[in-house]
């Protein structure tokens, strides 16, 4: 399962991405053996749940230190205590930037935001702003060129200063299968696309703005995907957030993994719909949700709900853990649930042709009721999908907000994708979208592999392409981003509220484009990072997700 270390790049024929035309050797990786890997003690074999799992799910959360947590917990009250006293000080004009201060023609409003994010935004985010928003001039591939700048007033507002980073390492970008490029097929299909229709559409898909270039798209997404039907929209954060309202609404109930994406928690709460959630990825949790809302119903009532929907993603951007989906699948037909399943981060990059979770755990794409995910990711473009039973998509056709009053996806988009998914499927007479789904599979368990040898904690499933590096204090966010920049790697920082207030981290995300010299040299970068800033906390302790407690506490948002 776990590829080897490798050595120098072998000495085959190399595409311009770094795979190999054919071959077990691409980047210099040699693939080892499972068997072997088992023996090491480095596989958690699933062996409950009735051998649901056709494939070792080896997934672990490495517990944090409890000197790391008490030391954040500490940072964080100590900057809390700065931000007031720096409070006071602008209150008297004493303090020299006044950025931070109310304007006098604002005093007779409301505020804007709610007094502690007003202060958490003042005295916590604006320290460490300047690793976030960073403009990039250049094509988000493996390397990427990016724009200078300086602030001199405590990163309320920056100049630029002219001068560009050339070939800063990407380690951000959700480049999975290297089809953001500026080169090749794709590119000369989009180019050719606007040439014929140009960009805009001006219309919606019900009024005049159909082309047959949807038409053809939406064919291929369902081919691809392996159901009856598939719809495509403008936006992937609008798939979910205008959707879910149009399955189900009022009387219906929502459960909903506590990780899941801002889109879904908005699509959910747009809906109308109770909702109530569960741990994430705790099928006991999930399993005593179902029970409670089949045996108590509605509140008060007591009436049977009229739908049960089950959300859940492919691979969380955050934890980069991957859905148990055997089980989840097992729970919704033991309760008689529905089950939306958001692939935006799974699709192209799991599964051995790509085809996502659904095809990376060898199940059945009927099994998943509403199959949803996007183009921003794997095929280097925009826009999300929807796919499932024709039924499905001709009801949302008329009934999705997405669908009835946003603009149709512009045709050089849409030739993009179609030329990328082509290409992953084999169609464009190459095997390069196989290689590239290969190679990202072994650039994602080599670098993975590298990190936990040199004793960072690594949160998540070992094939996922999403690798979240524990940071932990407040200062260490923006000293690990600003460090990483000054030895030309990019990478995104993530802290609170977006993640526990005790979990900061970066967030590392592999390409197929990623050589292993390329792979090599950051991890050169990240060792010495950690070794300045002292991010090395493992103590190889890692907690099965399995046998993580479970916690009955659960959450109802909202109730009828």
């Amino acid at each position: 399962m776990r590829p080897g270390p490798g050595g120098c790049c072998c000495r085959r024929p190399v595409r311009a991405n770094g795979c190999v035309a054919n071959g077990d050797v691409r980047n210099g990786y040699v693939k080892s053996s499972a068997a072997a890997a088992a023996a090491a003690g480095q596989i958690h074999h699933v062996t409950q749940n009735g051998g649901l799992y056709k494939r070792p799910f080896n997934e672990a959360f490495e517990e944090t230190p409890m000197l790391v947590a008490v030391l954040t917990y500490v940072g964080y009250g100590v900057l809390t205590l700065f931000g007031y006293l720096r409070d006071f000080l602008r209150h008297w004009r004493i303090e020299k930037c006044h950025h931070a201060t109310e304007r006098e023609e604002q005093k007779d409003f409301v505020s804007l935001y709610q007094d502690f994010e007003n202060f958490y935004t003042r005295n916590l985010y604006m320290r460490i702003r300047d690793n976030w928003n960073r403009p990039i001039c250049s094509v988000p591939g493996a390397r990427v060129d990016i724009m200078e700048r300086q602030s001199h007033d405590y990163n309320w507002s920056f100049k630029y200063t002219g001068n560009i980073i050339k070939g800063v390492i990407n380690m951000g970008s959700y480049n999975y299968l290297g089809f953001a490029r500026n080169t090749g097929s794709c590119q000369e299909a989009a180019a050719k696309v606007l040439e014929e229709y140009g960009v805009g559409v001006c219309s919606t898909r019900q009024e005049i703005g159909n082309l047959d270039k949807h038409e053809e798209l939406e064919e291929l997404v369902a081919r691809f995907l392996g159901v009856e039907a598939a719809m495509a929209y403008g936006m992937g954060f609008a798939t979910n957030s205008m959707n879910i309202p149009a399955l189900v609404g009022k009387g219906c109930l929502i459960l909903s993994d506590e990780l899941n994406h801002a889109s879904l928690v908005l699509g959910a709460r747009l809906s109308g719909a109770t909702i109530r959630i569960f741990k994430h990825n705790n099928m006991q949790s999930l399993e005593k949700l179902l029970k409670d809302a089949i045996v108590y119903g509605q509140p008060r009532t007591r009436r049977p709900w009229k739908k049960i929907l089950i959300l859940v993603e492919g691979i969380y951007s955050m934890e980069g853990s991957i859905v148990r989906l055997p089980e989840v699948i097992a729970l919704k037909k033991k309760y008689k649930a529905y089950l939306y399943l958001d692939e935006a981060h799974s699709i192209g990059a799991l599964g051995p042709t790509g085809r996502g979770v659904v095809e990376y755990f060898g199940l059945d794409p009927e099994d998943v009721d509403v199959m949803m995910g996007t183009f921003t990711k794997s095929f280097g473009a925009s826009g999300g999908y929807i796919g499932g039973k024709k039924e499905l998509i001709d009801y949302l056709r008329t009934h999705s907000h997405s669908a009835v009053y946003a603009t149709s996806l512009s045709p050089p988009i849409v030739g993009q994708i179609i030329t990328s998914m082509k290409c992953i499927m084999g169609q464009d007479g190459t095997s390069l979208g196989k290689e590239c789904v290969q190679q990202l599979a072994e650039n994602t368990r080599y670098f993975r592999r590298r990190l936990k040898e040199m004793g960072f904690i690594i949160y998540g499933n070992e094939d996922s392409p999403v690798v979240p590096l524990m940071l932990y204090m407040p200062a260490k966010i923006g000293a690990f981003g600003r460090e990483m920049l000054k030895r030309n790697v990019g990478v995104v920082v993530v802290g609170f509220p977006a993640t526990p207030i005790i979990e900061s981290r970066a967030r590392f995300c592999l390409s197929a484009a990623h050589t292993k010299e390329i792979l090599d040299t950051a991890l050169k970068e990240i060792d010495e990072v950690g070794d300045l800033l002292q991010l090395k906390y493992s103590r190889h302790r890692l907690v099965p997700l399995l046998d993580r407690p479970f916690d009955e506490t659960t959450y109802e948002e909202t109730e009828d």
